[in-house]
């Protein structure tokens, strides 16, 4: 599949935001210290909301015709995209409330408020994923551990951008927590991408024209004439393929660049190093380790279409 910059782009801003948005609002709601903090809670909700607009408004540029997104929302019963785009509408209240209820220290509203934004951001999350596991014709994508991979992303990104938050504004004794999931998250995102990626290498072979024409007891199937003469939209957006070996390099660089080392760094601010440039070179690792496996996500995808253009 064609790893369209906007999508790469949407997939890892938005995750993260929902990400942080996930837990500051539930560490609040469980009584996190730091979260009481009104310039901090504040602007750690104000960035959450950022990346999740900035994801969202760079989706739109997949689209062919943008100012119909919103018509999108209407096939909520039977699509995951719509589904996702309910939830990402109906996550912004409780997020803007939590946003007002710390930054005038309402501690009921903010715990309240915490728990929606949380129940919200993991809503869309999910649906994002499904939006890609639920795809049939893509064998890649159509795997028990997509779903996991993208909560495991979010949770990973979302949390090292809380603890290098909590790092820069000299919260020293609220940075263990985010700092611990941040650990957590990267070794959960490095030991589910590892599994996904065995999985995946080592699965059953993709569709055939056979099997995907259903003519396969009658004998080889192959067509008479290509379905189209020159380059088109199946081509350029299906039709896309990386080397192998380009490939494996790009997943060492996920694996060891974006997700171990930022959960050693955390771990080397919890042991007591200086921890605003540690945790904020972990975010930038975590982030670009994402921005990295997103591509990867497309980038190795292949549909079933492209079984007729060869």
């Amino acid at each position: 599949m064609n790893p369209a910059p906007s999508i790469v782009f949407f997939t890892t801003a938005s995750g993260a935001g929902y990400g942080l948005l996930f837990w500051l609002g539930a560490l609040r709601a469980l009584g996190w210290a730091a979260g009481a903090q009104p310039s901090f809670g504040a602007a750690a909700v104000l960035l959450a909301l950022a990346l999740i607009t900035a994801g969202l408004l760079s989706s739109l540029a997949h689209l062919g015709n943008p100012q119909r997104a919103w018509r999108a929302l209407s096939q909520w019963r039977s699509s995951w995209l719509s589904r996702e785009g309910v939830a990402a509408v109906l996550t912004y209240p409780p997020a803007l409330l939590l946003l007002l209820a710390l930054w005038f220290g309402w501690p009921v509203a903010a715990a309240l408020a915490g728990l929606l934004s949380a129940a919200g951001a993991a809503a869309t999350v999910y649906c994002t994923a499904m939006i890609y596991a639920s795809l049939k014709t893509v064998r890649q994508w159509r795997h028990p551990l997509v779903v996991p991979g993208y909560y495991a992303m979010a949770a990973f990104s979302g949390a090292t951008l809380l603890a290098a938050l909590a790092a820069a504004w000299g919260l020293r004794g609220s940075v263990l927590a985010p700092a611990a999931l941040a650990v957590l998250g990267g070794v959960a995102a490095l030991a589910l991408k590892a599994a996904y990626w065995r999985a995946v290498d080592a699965g059953l072979p993709g569709p055939t024209a056979e099997s995907a024409t259903s003519l396969g007891a009658i004998g080889r199937v192959r067509p008479l004439d290509p379905p189209h003469t020159q380059q088109n939209y199946l081509l350029r957006e299906m039709g896309f393929r990386v080397a192998r070996k380009h490939a494996a390099r790009l997943r060492a660089v996920a694996l060891s660049a974006g997700f171990a080392a930022p959960a050693a760094l955390a771990l080397l601010a919890m042991a007591g190093a200086p921890a605003a440039p540690l945790l904020a070179l972990g975010a930038l690792l975590a982030l670009g380790g994402v921005l990295v496996e997103r591509w990867l996500m497309f980038a190795e995808a292949t549909h079933t279409v492209t079984l007729y253009y060869r």
